[in-house]
């Protein structure tokens, strides 16, 4: 599909928003992953989100937003419980020199987020089906990423036992959240058992629109004891608070 000027024009606008230019063929891969995410869409479920102008606010700009903590400079960052791919894949688009994993639960999805890569012809990325707690005991990927992000998977407590296990000493955990700010209040514990330190909360209205989110900048300051992140179900049932 060929998004018509209207909506190309929102693209290009959300990324000089967020102070990022954006070439011809990064739009042609957006396009490419909006053709594929409908398609796959009617098959199985991978968004709410069904109309094209919504899915370029929505999902693509609203992944854009975090770019302002996420430079261009060859950094690791996995992306925990990506979904449809973001924010992980418009990051990837954007800032090409980054090497980016995508962690997803579901074997359908990583099916689509493959070929989304292959389609839209991108390099250094990788797609694993998988739970957060398993990957994140695995020397692998345990503390060998600069950055981790996740987008409203669960609560702030939680996510950081999903996460700050993947993210290196001095590295940063992203969590990229909505408007409500109670879950933020019960993360002292689970921050200081993790090793992580909230270096800054950022609220912002996501642009053409009137919904606001928080940006939850997490810094890694020491290593995560090895007993974290705990069996699977155990994070979200048991939190850290």
């Amino acid at each position: 599909m060929v998004l018509d000027n209207e909506l190309k024009q929102l693209l290009i606008d959300g990324m000089t928003y967020y102070k990022k230019e954006i070439t011809d063929i990064q739009i042609k891969q957006f396009e490419k992953y909006m053709e594929l995410l409908k398609e796959w869409n009617k098959k199985i479920n991978l968004t709410a989100i069904e109309d094209d102008r919504e899915i370029v606010i929505k999902h693509f700009i609203d992944s854009i937003s975090i770019v302002p903590y996420v430079k261009n400079e060859n950094l690791k960052i996995i992306d925990i419980g990506t979904g449809a791919g973001f924010p992980g894949i418009p990051l990837k688009i954007v800032n090409p020199q980054n090497k980016v994993t995508l962690l997803d639960s579901l074997d359908k999805r990583v099916k689509f987020l493959n070929e989304v890569i292959n389609g839209i012809n991108i390099t250094q990325i990788s797609a694993i089906h998988g739970r957060a707690e398993d990957f994140g005991t695995n020397p692998v990927y345990r503390e060998k990423y600069d950055i981790a992000v996740a987008r409203a998977v669960a609560n702030l407590p939680v996510l950081l036992e999903y996460c700050l296990p993947f993210v290196k000493i001095n590295g940063i955990f992203i969590a990229m959240k909505g408007s409500n700010t109670e879950e933020f209040e019960n993360c002292n514990k689970a921050l200081d058992i993790l090793g992580g330190k909230i270096e800054k909360i950022e609220k912002m209205e996501l642009p053409f629109t009137n919904i606001e989110r928080n940006v939850v900048v997490v810094r890694k300051f020491r290593q995560t004891p090895t007993k974290y992140p705990r069996k699977a179900g155990k994070p979200s049932k048991e939190p850290l608070i």
